[in-house]
């Protein structure tokens, strides 16, 4: 049953952001009629990646009050106390940080991690070094959201382009209301996702665990 469900996440719709390279793909391959077979096969082979990498599976959340789902599909690199970016205007008071990298494998759907509002966006522009590495977290280009649960408390929610990643694209507006495994937009081709805990929360992952966004449980809201 595993294995065809892997199969089943595998030949998923891409994602409406993928649509423009596919297409530019397909018509590669429709020119290479006329210029030549090496571009029908390079043609070809650039639409089946980009059906691959853009492929958006449906996700179900779990049925748990508080559970805190991960935003993104990926490793998890680092965790640890740090402050969240200060564009939010959270505070400068450390909080968990739990990092996903995405590599190009990777469905690159990002996903609300809880029901709550966006209170706030902000995009930073950055530098490009591997979204492996810790720094990027402060260091790349980014698109941080805020949102307040029902709790009255705030978790964040970053996107980070990575080395060969240059767009982050985002489809939540401030003041929208939002549900646990909902998506909220994509990095384009390799990338990474922070998420910032509220106060006084701590993870129930640990560093090396593969995510699936959506589903993977980070932590869990205090009753």
């Amino acid at each position: 049953m595993a294995m065809f469900d892997d199969i089943r996440a595998s030949l998923a719709p891409p994602h409406p952001a993928g649509r423009p390279f596919i297409m530019g793909g397909l018509i590669a391959a429709l020119l290479g009629v006329a210029i030549g077979h090496w571009l029908i096969w390079l043609g070809l082979m650039f639409t089946l990646f980009c059906l691959y990498f853009f492929r958006d599976p449906e996700r179900v959340p779990p049925a748990r009050p508080g559970a805190i789902v991960a935003p993104a599909d990926g490793r998890i690199v680092s965790m640890g106390l740090s402050a969240p970016p200060p564009e939010l205007g959270l505070g400068a008071e450390p909080r968990w940080r739990v990092s996903i990298f995405l590599s190009v494998l990777n469905v690159h759907v990002n996903r609300m991690p809880l029901d709550g509002v966006v209170t706030r966006i902000a995009y930073r522009h950055g530098a490009f070094v591997s979204a492996s590495l810790d720094k990027a977290s402060t260091s790349n280009e980014r698109n941080a959201l805020a949102i307040r649960v029902a709790s009255g408390q705030e978790i964040a929610v970053v996107q980070i382009a990575g080395l060969i990643a240059r767009r982050i694209l985002c489809g939540v507006r401030e003041g929208d209301p939002v549900r646990t495994g909902e998506r909220f937009g994509i990095i384009r081709f390799g990338s990474r996702t922070d998420l910032y805990l509220p106060d006084g929360l701590r993870p129930l992952v640990a560093e090396g665990q593969t995510m699936i966004g959506g589903e993977t449980v980070i932590a869990e809201m205090l009753p």
